[in-house]
């Protein structure tokens, strides 16, 4: 397996196992922002990202919603134009519109007006189904179920960073305008029923932080994008 190239001021560390824990541990021990832990498979391509935004928790948590897009770019330049790739609000990853994978995050803290000392985010995707009786899961697929046996997974994984870079920084000189407007298009469940934090009721969209609006008859209820931090 060949060595991951990555833009300046990231660092590729290759991990035998989980690297969204090791990030976790390499940040609480004071590791530099920057940092992409990852372990490439035959059935499995993770990684995790270090950032240290410098803004508070609630507006950090904007990298969650920035890594998902980053994803979808760079999946939709080296897949076929067919393979159509969406997000759910908690991190889920669609192909086609079965999950595929998801994203996780982890912060220093939780409290949403602290600048967080470091925030990751972690990527979990399937390169091959994890069942060959796939019709037992059609709500499940994976990378080369859905026609993309022809991306690389080290092409995928430097194309996530980049394209990740890029939306950071036009978060950083824009603000997160062209964000909500890139995730909206992009995102899955807008206007049906869901179920989240033991609310139920219809997905109308996200407010300015990406907290999921959701309304149960006569009320809408704001679910902030920090409930989605692990433990």
């Amino acid at each position: 397996m060949r060595d991951i190239s990555l833009p300046p001021l990231f660092t590729a560390t290759p991990v035998a196992s989980d690297p969204f824990g090791a990030a976790r541990d390499k940040a609480t021990l004071g590791c530099d922002a920057g940092l992409v832990t990852y372990h490439l498979s035959n059935d499995r391509m993770q990684a995790a990202i270090v950032f240290a935004p410098e803004v508070p928790l609630r507006d950090a948590m904007a990298i969650l919603p920035i890594c998902g897009v980053g994803f979808q770019n760079a999946l939709g330049a080296l897949a076929p134009p067919e393979v159509g790739v969406h997000l759910d609000w908690d991190g889920a990853i669609r192909l086609n519109g079965g999950t595929c994978g998801h994203l996780q995050a982890a912060c220093s803290h939780n409290d949403p007006t602290q600048e967080p000392d470091w925030l990751i985010i972690g990527l979990d995707l399937r390169i091959w189904p994890d069942n060959a009786e796939t019709g037992l899961t059609p709500d499940q697929t994976a990378l080369f179920s859905e026609g993309c046996a022809e991306v690389d997974v080290n092409d995928l994984l430097e194309a996530w960073v980049r394209h990740t870079l890029v939306w950071v920084n036009r978060w950083s000189d824009e603000g997160a305008a062209p964000l909500h407007k890139e995730w909206s298009g992009i995102a899955h469940g807008i206007g049906q029923a869901v179920e989240k934090a033991d609310l139920s009721g219809e997905f109308l969209g996200i407010d300015e932080h990406f907290g999921m609006l959701l309304r149960d008859g006569a009320n809408t209820h704001m679910i902030p994008l920090t409930h989605l931090l692990e433990a």
